[in-house]
């Protein structure tokens, strides 16, 4: 799970900047919208949209955007529109890659993501072909400093319900089995610690160690689709080293 904790961290860090540019309140926003057409209104009453919210809160996503979005699903009006589509697909090396979008139109999403992916040195592939390399989990990241006891965070998270824990740099990765992710998160923010975010994700069961040349067009794919204005999620199973990472990063 390492290839999807450093994309993962990549994408936190370029969140700032998109949030900036109103981007990720975007993406966040039509979120809770289709959760609420699909749930109702009431984030008590619907687990998905109390989740989305929470994400929302997690970004610094204002108030109104959030009883906005939340009053567009609830009254069947904007969110009508917007279809669920996930779409799957290979980058180079083989590498598998999962993309959640919300689009009103799928003949352009398709159109466009093909083109992104024919650019990017892979190929949008077959409904089937890469889901099952992929499973549901829910995640939660906490950030740590030099003064906290890692192995005492993961004691603390494994007593609150995680599956998993792992420390990536400066933050602790928090694997749960989906129903789960509330009920650890709560109890993580009893324990003082501070959530950096918490959602339900698609991670990969095994993943794929890339060279340097293939590992960057692979970040430069994912970026690329991670921006599409039709795409809410992007998941891979390349594995990333630090160094790739940290070049990447460089040239972004």
């Amino acid at each position: 799970m390492s290839g999807h904790s450093k994309w993962t961290q990549i994408k936190r860090q370029k969140g700032v900047a998109d949030a900036k540019r109103g981007q990720l309140f975007t993406k966040i926003g039509r979120e809770i919208t289709v959760a609420a057409r699909h749930g109702g209104g009431d984030p008590e009453a619907n687990f998905r949209l109390r989740l989305v919210v929470q994400k929302a809160r997690d970004n610094n996503m204002p108030a109104e955007n959030i009883e906005r979005a939340m009053k567009r699903g609830a009254g069947g009006s904007e969110g009508a529109v917007l279809e669920e589509v996930t779409y799957e697909g290979y980058g180079p090396g083989g590498t598998a890659i999962l993309l959640q979008t919300l689009t009103d139109n799928r003949n352009r999403t398709v159109s466009d993501l093909r083109n992104t992916f024919t650019r990017g040195g892979g190929n949008l592939g077959e409904a089937g072909s890469v889901t099952w390399l992929f499973e549901q989990r829910g995640v939660i990241f906490v950030d740590i400093n030099r003064d906290m006891d890692a192995e005492e965070l993961e004691l603390q998270a494994i007593d609150a319900g995680a599956d998993d824990v792992k420390v990536e740099d400066s933050s602790l990765e928090i694997y749960t089995k989906p129903e789960d992710l509330e009920s650890v998160r709560k109890a993580l923010v009893g324990k003082g610690l501070s959530i950096a975010s918490a959602e339900l994700s698609m991670v990969p069961k095994t993943a794929v160690q890339l060279d340097e040349k293939p590992a960057l067009q692979t970040l430069r794919l994912l970026d690329r689709l991670e921006d599409m204005d039709d795409v809410q999620h992007v998941f891979s199973n390349a594995d990333f080293s630090v160094e790739v990472v940290e070049k990447y990063s460089a040239q972004t």
